[in-house]
């Protein structure tokens, strides 16, 4: 078994008016296997939780430790983040032209595993993975996201995340600007990989209609920079019913930063 422990994280950003702290003491512990769903407004620092876990420069850490089976995860770059077992489905992904989806995940399994797969084994594997995400086979010689739409995109982080086998998986809004069917076959993506290899997950989601299909174990509410509210599975219908106006620090609705 795996532990993700993060430890009193404080964290800021430089904005155009200045140094903003936007995590506030943030306390988790995620064990393999286990499914976190956080929810909270916008601008409750969500998004800032999961690309400061993932090393991202542009947000600052002041205090606080992050510790992956007991490595101080700080400490690392974001590639040895990648290999001590951290993955990071981004809310939007970029493109990277030039580089074809087969090419960038060959090599990212390479360096995560010390070694190239063998290229048999490796090409059913890409081949089962892309048909189970309904993914045209051409995908796999394009550039990475490269003329993807928002669910193709989303599909392509999924493929990651099979292919990769993390100990843990930040999934950052990979509901959002998908439809009803390209939902289904993401979210499919995630319970088979995680089926897989038992990871842990952080999902960060608005919205409960992907509980419905990736069933959390435990929920938490996010304002304000940390958690302020933990439950089972039926604390996100209470949120459906109720909103996060409970939970904002001032009853006002949310600011600019994700």
């Amino acid at each position: 078994m795996s532990t993700l422990e993060i430890k009193d994280l404080y964290a800021a950003v430089e904005t155009k008016e200045g140094r903003k702290q936007i995590l506030k003491g943030v306390n988790l512990v995620v064990n393999s296997g286990e499914t976190h769903a956080i929810m909270g407004p916008n601008g409750s620092g969500k998004s800032t939780l999961a690309y400061t876990l993932a090393g991202h420069p542009k947000y600052e850490v002041e205090s606080g430790e992050v510790l992956l089976d007991g490595q101080d995860l700080l400490k690392m770059t974001p590639d040895e983040r990648a290999k001590a077992g951290l993955f990071l489905a981004m809310q939007y992904p970029v493109e990277v032209p030039g580089v074809s989806m087969t090419n960038f995940l060959r090599t990212a399994k390479t360096e995560i595993d010390g070694k190239a797969p063998a290229i048999r084994t490796w090409t059913k594997e890409l081949t089962d993975a892309m048909k189970q995400l309904k993914m045209d086979p051409k995908f796999a010689t394009r550039s990475v996201n490269e003329g993807f739409s928002g669910g193709e995109k989303k599909r392509a982080e999924v493929l990651q995340l099979e292919l990769l086998k993390p100990k843990f998986a930040i999934l950052d809004e990979t509901d959002s600007g998908l439809d009803v069917d390209a939902l289904r076959i993401v979210s499919e993506g995630v319970n088979r990989a995680k089926a897989a290899s038992d990871f842990g997950i952080l999902m960060v989601t608005h919205y409960t209609r992907i509980l419905k299909y990736i069933k959390p174990d435990i929920v938490h509410v996010f304002a304000d920079g940390h958690f302020v509210k933990t439950g089972g599975p039926e604390l996100a219908d209470e949120l459906e019913e109720t909103g996060y106006d409970a939970f904002m620090p001032d009853g006002s609705s949310e600011s600019a930063l994700a």
